[in-house]
């Protein structure tokens, strides 16, 4: 096996490790196959030629499109001498991409049961093992916080000096422990309570509620700051010290800002004490994280039947019957599949916070009582976020190898497959938000607002069509999940633009006179012809290349 430079950079904190009460040699061995692993997981992008993917590991090769992100924090960095408003901001934007990552991608690999089965038959330590864990989920967070703090941590040398470069540093470093702690010490504490499917499903459910948490942190840091006559001024308040980005930002404020007033001082001790603290906790309750990781094994009983309600829901949305097996086949493989709700809810979390969030940020909404006389309610396409995301991971699942049945059933239209499926994921996951999403808009808006949310709704739709046809879906759930590994970003990155490209027509639209009808009579006709052409054509396209079904 390859010997990683991260196992040789490893190699010399090995008494660190040794005195945490790791057996070093077996540590090292563990982590060298699940590194050997993630680097034979085919790219999805080389499905098509496999031998382009090497051993390289997909995550690694999608790096560079966080280096761009990254780029947008230089100016925050550089510009200016508001020390304690820049370097809280620059931490709130890195620990709100890390951590939706985390959760997204990484919560798997924490809460990963696998390799107990080999493990448990060796005469291995808990302890060992929980170290191998959490030192593998490290490693990428480390990849992912360079990639992104990168660009900047070198302006900041250049521009500011060694030391400020070095604190930077040091916070980031401080930033990734607190957020391994955090998320590993809030699963444990429902893994001591709950055990079984009851506990993925909470798991699944707290995923959601972590990704509006951090929306909503990201929220308050607009309100910490506020800006008169083009100065940034802090108002001192307690619920401030529950934002880890304050507690960095105050570090800089203190050491190179000549802040030396007591609450910058108390914010500033916070983020040195804190995130180590946390950490130091979650490697004394490793073993105990190890034992209850067992729980996610069993079953609490036998599964579910099949839900009535969902049968009828398919009469209602599909007339073809091949289109109706797949709109419930689809329905039924999303609610009982683990790794796809791991990686799917945390963008149902986004969608339903994040239009409200932009309405009410008070860096560019109006006030309240002049929300309802403005164009705001546009902020509903946001919702359109979670629909890429969700449509890319339908090619997964953990039964890959059954996908022979897409061969050995006498389909007569292939485009069912694929018509049914998307279907089904608007109706299960897309719709029902959206329908409370509605009814809080009709609150601020009145219901003049109605049709504006009908016209939406109408394009989010063709916009589902445009993200299958642009993902190039395979058939649904035919291959493996170590396969999703960050693939298509740049995929991803367009669609998210057509999502203001449909809001910024909507707004046109609503500038003509009657324009709002006539650009729901065009949707109207625009949905019957994608609902129908682009799946023909997407189907006859896939048919034609050669893609195997294992």
């Amino acid at each position: 096996m390859k010997d990683f430079i991260s196992l040789r950079v490893l190699d010399r904190l090995r008494p660190g490790l040794e005195i945490l009460g790791a057996d070093y040699p077996t540590l090292r061995k563990i982590l060298q196959v699940k590194l050997t692993m993630d680097s034979r997981r085919t790219p999805t992008v080389f499905n098509r030629n496999p031998r382009q993917s090497g051993d390289k590991n997909g995550f690694i090769q999608s790096l560079w499109l966080y280096v761009l992100m990254g780029l947008i924090l230089i100016p925050l960095v550089v510009a200016g001498d508001n020390y304690f408003f820049q370097m809280s901001l620059t931490f709130a934007m890195l620990m709100f991409f890390v951590m939706t990552s985390m959760i997204s991608d990484f919560s798997t690999v924490l809460l990963d049961i696998r390799d107990r089965v080999i493990l448990q038959t060796k005469p291995i330590d808990r302890r060992t093992v929980g170290i191998a864990r959490a030192i593998h989920i490290t490693i990428y967070l480390i990849l992912l916080t360079t990639s992104l703090a990168g660009p900047s941590l070198i302006a900041s040398f250049i521009s500011r000096g060694i030391g400020f470069g070095m604190a930077f540093l040091l916070g980031l470093g401080l930033m990734d422990l607190l957020i391994i702690a955090l998320t590993a010490l809030l699963y444990l504490l429902f893994l001591n309570f709950f055990d079984g499917e009851r506990l993925k499903d909470l798991i699944n459910y707290v995923q959601i509620g972590l990704s509006i948490a951090i929306l909503l942190a990201y929220q308050l840091m607009g309100r910490i700051f506020q800006v008169l006559k083009l100065r940034v001024v802090f108002h001192a308040a307690w619920w401030q010290a529950i934002l880890p980005p304050v507690w960095f930002g105050a570090v800089f404020a203190w050491g190179f800002g000549h802040h030396t007033e007591g609450p910058i001082l108390d914010l500033a001790v916070m983020a040195a004490i804190v995130p180590v603290i946390l950490f130091a906790a979650y490697l004394w309750t490793m073993p105990l994280f190890e034992s209850r990781l067992e729980r996610l094994a069993t079953v609490a009983g036998a599964s579910k039947p099949p839900n009535r309600g969902w049968r009828r829901l398919a009469r209602m949305f599909c007339r073809n019957p091949e289109e109706r097996s797949f709109f419930e086949f689809a329905g039924l493989m999303m609610a009982r599949e683990r790794d796809f709700k791991l990686k799917v809810y945390p963008s149902l979390g986004f969608a339903i916070a994040l239009p409200l969030l932009i309405i009410f940020n008070p860096a560019w909404s109006h006030e309240t009582h002049q929300v309802n006389s403005s164009h705001w309610y546009l902020a509903i396409y946001m919702m359109g976020f979670m629909i890429p995301t969700v449509i890319m991971m339908l090619r997964y699942s953990a039964q890959f190898r059954a996908a022979w049945i897409y061969q050995a059933t006498p389909i007569q239209h292939r485009e069912n497959i694929f018509r049914g499926t998307v279907k089904a994921v608007l109706v299960r996951l897309f719709l029902p938000i959206f329908v409370i999403e509605s009814v809080i808009f009709v609150m601020l808006f009145g219901i003049e607002v109605i049709p504006d949310l009908v016209a939406a709704l109408l394009s989010m739709l063709i916009y589902a069509v445009l993200a299958f046809r642009w993902l190039g879906l395979r058939f649904p759930f035919s291959e493996p999940f170590q396969m999703a590994q960050q693939r298509q970003r740049w995929v991803i990155w367009m669609l998210l633009l057509m999502l203001g490209v449909l809001a910024g027509l909507h707004f046109i639209f609503t500038l003509l006179p009657m324009g709002l009808y006539l650009y729901l009579a065009i949707l109207l006709v625009g949905n019957g012809v994608a609902w129908i052409w682009g799946f023909r054509q997407s189907t006859r396209k896939l048919l034609a290349e050669e893609h195997p079904v294992i």
